[in-house]
């Protein structure tokens, strides 16, 4: 599990450390990856740029602040972090991975639990985008997830499905256990993970699919996607307008929008026993909890964590059999 690469404080488990040892030293059930890319998650990379005023070269230098502070890419303030591409440079003799050295990989687990060093400074990255070349080293423990890249897709575009992949599958898992197909809204359907959900809840059944937007560019982009039986426009973070979006309340809610303060428009558009599922780095849980208290509301909250066996696979399918997924992921990059 890593624990001892924990430097700070001691007695936790890597993702909540302050401080981990990125030593390219690996033990035996370890794996030292060769870093090519980053993928800073939405909701960190939207909250680095937006503190620092859209400014490239500070949010570069935020970056490498914090990944030499924390030996890993945890931004303190939204608390994730994202994944990354790379080679394997070496695996330890009793690694249960399955990987081996020149296996290029994304990981499927956070950067916020990941040993990291960057070596290269960043130069190759001006702090506009997500995603991040860079040169330097990560490391792999027993209970870590990698999957090796696809042949058939560009790395930037496999990278960015790996980054989201646990919501279309968890959203099909929801979907298809409910007794009758039920009504399905995706609140930041345009976006990444929102796009798969919707992907995934029609294939899982779903009796109708209704994709909420904030912009009237992201609801043709997504109208022109064909992904949603229906789509609406309203403010996530404005309770009111998005229960009258959505017009009759949701049997499932898929919450995939990368800014704060989403929570009650997702509990108040929601039927009562219904489900919320949040898939936002962004979500505050506490607000989440006590405003369906506060609204009376019976519905169940689920936490995205990222991890669905088969995860990785199902999103894959769904961008290569689901034009319109395509069409939106290549439209981001």
């Amino acid at each position: 599990m890593g624990l001892h690469r924990v430097l700070e404080p001691a007695g936790v488990l890597p993702q909540a450390a302050v401080r981990l040892d990125a030593d390219p030293v690996i033990g035996p059930d370890e794996v030292r990856i060769a870093v090519e890319r980053l993928n800073l998650d939405a909701a960190s990379y939207r909250q680095l740029r937006t503190a620092h005023g859209g400014d490239g070269e500070a949010v570069r230098a935020e970056v490498l602040r914090i990944v030499g502070e924390r030996g890993k890419m945890h931004n303190p303030v939204t608390g994730s972090g994202g994944m990354l591409v790379g080679t394997v440079a070496e695996v330890g003799p009793e690694s249960p991975l399955g990987l081996k050295p020149g296996d290029r990989v994304a990981t499927l687990v956070s950067l916020t639990l990941t040993p990291l060093a960057i070596t290269d400074g960043l130069a190759r990255w001006d702090g506009m985008s997500e995603q991040v070349p860079a040169e330097g080293h990560a490391i792999l423990f027993a209970r870590s997830i990698a999957a090796v890249l696809p042949d058939d897709l560009p790395v930037p575009l496999a990278l960015a499905v790996m980054d989201v992949c646990g919501a279309p599958a968890l959203t099909h898992r929801v979907v298809a256990g409910r007794p009758v197909p039920p009504r399905v809204a995706v609140l930041g359907a345009a976006g990444k993970s929102g796009s798969l959900a919707l992907a995934a809840a029609r294939r899982a059944g779903a009796a109708e699919t209704v994709g909420l937007v904030p912009s009237q560019e992201e609801e043709r982009r997504l109208v022109a996607s064909g992904l949603a039986d229906r789509v609406v426009r309203a403010d996530a973070r404005d309770p009111v307008a998005v229960a009258e979006a959505l017009g009759a309340p949701a049997d499932v809610t898929v919450v995939c929008v990368d800014v704060p303060g989403c929570e009650h428009g997702a509990v108040l558009g929601t039927a009562a026993g219904g489900t919320v599922v949040f898939f936002s780095m962004a979500t505050s849980f506490p607000a989440a909890a006590l405003g369906a208290e506060g609204l009376a509301a019976d519905v169940t909250m689920l936490i995205g964590n990222g991890f669905v066996p088969g995860h990785a696979e199902m999103a894959l399918d769904l961008l290569r059999s689901e034009p319109g997924v395509r069409a939106l992921f290549e439209g981001r990059l």
